[in-house]
């Protein structure tokens, strides 16, 4: 470990006060991307625990397993492809969340080790363009909700600002300005503001979507539809095609996190506090509440079967039957909590701060969630939600195999070349040890390439479509190992290769 730097016994590592007053004039530093001193860490296990808990309590995982029982899968082979494909995408949310504990930086930064100062903004700005379309698919959602608790508790409400405009009412385009507004301000007041926001929204939703699930069985006189649904699959021959691509998209539903949990393991008091919270509640979680949404959706079908296959499967339009005012409102509130959680904490804090790392001394944290909200805006979610299906969960195989391509570089870089090993201060100088050619890492830049071209190459050419199928694993393997190869046979001069 460098002079400029201290490293404590549990492996944290910090820069000494010298250095930090140098690289603060670099311009690739600023306060939002600048490295957490030890003394501001105090994210425990708790925190990531609500956080992934919150993060999974969302309207997308509560309907995740009608996409599979759609596809043909019954209600217990869904839940454990979910399980797995979530068991599976924990092991690189979990390599990457080390160097953010460790070193105390985000995903940018921590990005620009493999591929350059300048190089960085290639996985920083990929990463930001999905979170932009989340965030607008999100907001959208959380608007829905808001519009439907007004509708709850204001007569007339539907009707109160005119005629529809572009297909919507102008009091569910107003619904959906406030509830964007909502997502700007929390960024506005920062990290600490999200922590407890995340703290408190996860075990409300948990226990009001327990409350939902304990009225719905009780309604039903029990769960026995649910139990004696068959699936369409007989033979591992039939089922093997159809769960492939959907065990890649499962994991791409969190393939985003995978790389940017640096953002928030920057924050942590220790490595044991960030694992043992992301285990304990990810996998968990993920399938506990789809485990919700399949019993829900199950008792629905006896309790309003005169409700469509696609109404039932969302708890909008279920809870919309309830005739009680106070139980529509507090269900519309619940889900409007759950959407505002997962939001900010899986698509504004990455972006935010992927474009604080294109120009940091122009635009802050908090600008660049700024953007994020106007970009979720301009991809007009209420245009790509109006086919959920095709949208939610076909798209999640696709930008699966990009997303996999920099997390095999990252993973590799990190644990093979570098051995966990960082120059803290090199990470924001002008020249150091990751300028390599004019900032940019071509071996990085290549790998992600190759890694992306063979995981979407079965799109155009159609006997490699299984490579599309197995997206993730395909673009991860692929650019791992070529970056690790071309690491090792033509090292660069300003590199920490050993």
């Amino acid at each position: 470990m460098s002079q400029e730097t201290i490293q404590y016994e549990d492996g944290r590592v910090e820069l000494r006060p010298e250095a930090w007053v140098e690289i603060s004039r670099s311009p690739f530093f600023n306060r939002d991307l600048a490295p957490v001193p030890i003394a501001s860490r105090n994210w425990t296990t708790y925190n990531y625990a609500a956080l992934w808990i919150s993060m999974a309590h969302c309207i997308p995982t509560y309907m995740l397993s009608s996409g599979l029982i759609s596809a043909g899968m019954n209600w217990w082979q869904a839940l454990i492809t979910i399980l797995l494909g979530n068991t599976i995408v924990l092991v690189p949310i979990l390599l990457n969340s080390h160097p953010g504990t460790k070193y105390g930086i985000p995903f940018p930064v921590f990005s620009r080790a493999a591929y350059g100062t300048l190089g960085s903004n290639v996985p920083a700005l990929m990463r930001a363009v999905v979170a932009c379309g989340w965030f607008g698919i999100q907001s959208w959602i959380g608007g829905e909700a808001l519009d439907t608790l007004f509708k709850a508790i204001i007569p007339g409400w539907q009707n109160l600002l005119g005629g529809p405009v572009g297909g919507h009412s102008p009091t569910e385009w107003l619904s959906f300005l406030l509830f964007w507004g909502m997502n700007i301000y929390i960024i506005y007041r920062g990290m600490d503001l999200l922590r407890k926001v995340e703290n408190w929204a996860a075990p409300f939703v948990l226990v009001m979507t327990s409350l939902l699930l304990g009225w719905a069985i009780w309604k039903a006189h029990g769960l026995g539809y649910l139990l004696n649904q068959q699936g369409k699959f007989h033979t591992l021959a039939e089922f093997w095609p159809i769960f492939i691509p959907s065990l890649t998209g499962m994991i791409g539903f969190w393939a985003t996190l995978s790389l940017n949990m640096p953002d928030f393991t920057r924050f942590g008091k220790s490595q044991r506090d960030q694992v043992v919270g992301q285990v304990a509640a990810l996998p968990s979680t993920m399938t506990v509440f789809a485990a919700m949404g399949v019993m829900i959706t199950s008792a629905a079908v006896v309790i309003y079967p005169h409700m469509k296959p696609d109404e039932l499967w969302d708890p909008m339009k279920l809870v919309g039957q309830f005739q009680s005012v106070v139980v529509v409102a507090i269900s519309m509130f619940t889900v409007v909590v759950a959407t505002l959680a997962v939001n900010i904490a899986a698509n504004v804090v990455s972006p935010a701060n992927d474009f604080a790392n294109a120009f940091p001394k122009w635009i802050s944290f908090r600008t660049g969630g700024l953007i994020t909200g106007i970009a979720g805006i301009l991809m007009q979610p209420w245009r790509l939600l109006a086919d959920p299906s095709g949208y939610i969960f076909a798209w999640l195989v696709g930008y699966s195999g990009g997303l996999g391509a920099i997390a095999g570089v990252l993973i590799v870089d990190y644990w093979i070349v570098r051995q966990k090993r960082l120059e803290l201060g090199d990470l924001y100088r002008r020249e150091g040890a990751y300028t390599y050619n004019g900032g940019w890492n071509w071996r990085a830049i290549v790998a992600t390439v190759i890694g992306c071209a063979l995981a979407w190459v079965g799109l155009v050419v159609k006997p490699l479509r299984p490579l599309y199928d197995y997206a993730w694993f395909v673009g991860f393997g692929a650019a791992g190992v070529t970056h690790w190869v071309l690491m090792k046979v033509a090292p660069s001069a300003s590199s920490s290769y050993r």
